[in-house]
């Protein structure tokens, strides 16, 4: 059984694991959007999430842990400059991870590992209340539908049930025709 193991092997030893890691994040940070198995997605967003809250701690400390990850002087920079503050109100889930398919040499599942991109300040209506003598009427052509009765209930007749529905044909009889 799986209990307790923290991370994928992804089928290499542990210098090899961990130099693919830290390729993978370089690229990710330098480009904001790499292609990618689903596994090893997986397993760079762990370490990139990682690298935003580092940015946004944005101490002398958290810069040496960034730049032990990252061992790549701009893509340190840029985790603080600019990655950092995009994900300021964001509480985690920086990146997103898209499947598009699978490869066609072996058939492994491909996926899209990008950080989201900037959040746009929605603005909201102020909320007020209507005033009694102004009320939206519909469209022409289009009456507003009963208030009281329910969706299934609209625009059938009363009593009308099974008499007005079309009638099935029989199977394996010719239909006759209507005179």
């Amino acid at each position: 059984m799986r209990h307790g193991i923290a991370h994928r092997k992804l089928g290499r030893n542990p210098g090899h694991r961990k130099a693919l890691l830290r390729n993978m994040m370089n690229a990710l940070v330098r480009s904001e959007r790499i292609e990618t198995t689903v596994e090893k997605a997986k397993e760079v967003r762990r370490l990139a999430d990682r690298l935003i809250t580092l940015g946004k701690a944005d101490t002398t400390h958290a810069r040496r842990r960034a730049f032990s990850l990252l061992s790549d002087k701009a893509n340190t920079e840029k985790v603080f400059s600019t990655l950092a503050k995009r994900f300021v109100d964001r509480q985690g889930g920086y990146t997103r991870i898209v499947r598009t398919g699978y490869r066609v040499g072996d058939g492994s599942d491909l996926a899209i590992l990008e950080y989201l991109p900037a959040e746009e300040k929605k603005t909201k209506a102020k909320k007020g209340k209507k005033k009694k003598g102004t009320s939206e009427k519909p469209p022409e052509g289009k009456a507003r539908p009963a208030a009281g009765k329910p969706a299934a209930r609209r625009g059938k007749k009363a009593g009308g049930g099974e008499k007005d529905a079309p009638k099935r044909k029989a199977k394996g009889k010719p239909e006759e025709p209507a005179e």
